[in-house]
């Protein structure tokens, strides 16, 4: 590996970065470092990849010296650049929000689908995302269908406030509304309905939290993993509810983990508010969404 102090050129940073990621046995250490590299020069690909001849500048070196030593500690690479895309949008992340996954992306594209099998276009509809983090779930849904109102619900302040510079940055923040509680207690208190709920909640087994990869263990927070002691605690305390909220033409909508979608489709059927369900697949064939509907 070059040392550090006789690096010139943006190529030989990004090698170096590469080869150190590489030791400390991160993931994709070549990519890695270009992502880092890029931060740090505040470049897109393509004026990256154009400027790889070019000097780079002791500070920007330093910079990358101290992301690569964050890394190597295993600390999320999303974390670090503050930023995680999702369906297609930038969203602020930090430490006191799950980062949003992939696979989530299948959970919206699931509720856009049935709710336009279930209302006329254009209607307005109520909807409310319990344990919203980031807000990726909530505010992409908002973005995707202007005419809906969105209510997101979360314990955290942190995710709260995480959540509402998104919507800002976004754009959505006046249809938006941010409510602090425990699951649909605050939908509860004021004797609201709504149209659609959607849920991406903790669904960790609590005993398998210690085992995760260390970029989650240590880093993404409890509060948004564990799931109870067989990681279902939350999806039984919310078909349990959704008698009370849910309006006479509703659609509900779980993300949930391995092997617990025949148990959350069985509690939504058992919850009497619910018709029918169905349960949908992510890219790698586990089961991933778990759809509810009646009306």
């Amino acid at each position: 590996m070059q040392p550090r102090n006789q690096l010139y050129t943006i190529q030989e940073a990004l090698q170096w970065a590469s080869s150190f990621l590489r030791e400390a046995g991160t993931k994709d250490p070549r990519f890695e470092a270009e992502l880092l590299l890029r931060h740090c020069l505040d470049m897109n690909r393509t004026t990256f990849l154009a400027s790889l001849h070019e000097r780079m500048a002791a500070d920007a070196l330093e910079r990358l010296e101290t992301l690569c030593k964050r890394r190597a500690a295993h600390e999320p690479i999303q974390y670090m650049l503050a930023e995680q895309e999702f369906y297609g949008r930038p969203f602020s992340v930090g430490p006191g929000v799950l980062i949003p996954r992939p696979e989530t992306e299948i959970l919206i594209e699931q509720i856009l689908l049935r709710a336009d099998q279930l209302w006329p276009a254009g209607e307005a509809l109520q909807v409310t995302d319990v344990g919203t983090g980031s807000g990726a779930i909530a505010l992409t849904l908002a973005c995707e269908r202007p005419d809906w109102q969105v209510t997101t619900i979360d314990l955290s302040a942190e995710a709260i406030a995480i959540a509402k510079r998104n919507s800002k940055r976004l754009g959505v923040d006046e249809r938006v509304r941010f409510l602090q509680g425990d699951l649909l207690s605050p939908i509860l208190q004021s004797g609201e309905q709504m149209d659609i709920l959607v849920s991406n909640p903790p669904y960790i087994p609590s005993e398998d939290v210690d085992e995760l990869d260390r970029e989650v263990r240590d880093f993404e927070p409890r509060l948004a993993l564990d799931g109870g002691e067989d990681g279902l605690d939350c999806y039984r305390q919310l078909c349990a509810q959704l008698p009370q909220i849910l309006r006479p033409k509703a659609l509900v909508g779980f993300e949930v983990g391995i092997y617990q979608a025949p148990v959350v489709a069985d509690l939504l059927r058992a919850s009497g508010a619910i018709d029918q369900v169905c349960v949908v697949a992510d890219l790698a064939g586990i089961e991933r969404v778990v759809l509810g509907w009646r009306g």
